[in-house]
């Protein structure tokens, strides 16, 4: 039998560490070596900016409390005591994923930085194959045919 400190997605490093630090490396590399978009494109990309960070925050702000509300938690080296499959987790079973990858995309179109926006795609695929497969196997043996079922009907992303 495993123990209460086995019993979770063996995620070591925390997601959003993942988004922040490829965020700031990005950054860091745009003040060496500097790319900036049209400007004429600035203020399109400033709405578009704008709506994904707006998004980003809504999307992590309410998936965060539907998990908090269900009395589980979000952290995934914590064991799950429930899986959430309703409000946004029903267009999406990774919402705060996909909030944390708007919100920085929508942060890099806003300070005119295409490396962020880059590091936003790129922090999103990692956390694909090294935290998601990780926790969606950890979900099928916690939940069994009830998450399976949930994943038929539901998508990884969007």
């Amino acid at each position: 039998m495993t123990g209460e400190s086995e019993d979770n997605a063996g995620v070591r490093f925390p997601p959003p560490l993942v988004y922040a630090g490829l965020g700031a490396l990005a950054w860091l590399l745009d003040r060496r070596w500097p790319l900036r978009p049209p400007r004429e494109l600035i203020p399109l990309l400033d709405a578009i900016g704008a709506l994904l960070l707006a998004g980003g925050l809504l999307l992590v702000g309410i998936s965060l409390a539907l998990f908090l509300r269900a009395g589980t938690s979000p952290i995934p080296h914590r064991p799950a005591d429930v899986f959430v499959a309703a409000g946004t987790y029903r267009l999406s079973r990774n919402p705060m994923y996909l909030g944390m990858t708007l919100l920085l995309g929508g942060f890099g179109l806003l300070v005119e930085r295409p490396g962020v926006v880059a590091a936003a795609l790129l922090s999103a695929l990692l956390v694909d194959r090294y935290v998601i497969r990780r926790e969606e196997a950890y979900l099928e043996r916690r939940f069994g045919p009830s998450y399976l079922d949930y994943k038929l009907r539901v998508r990884r992303w969007i």
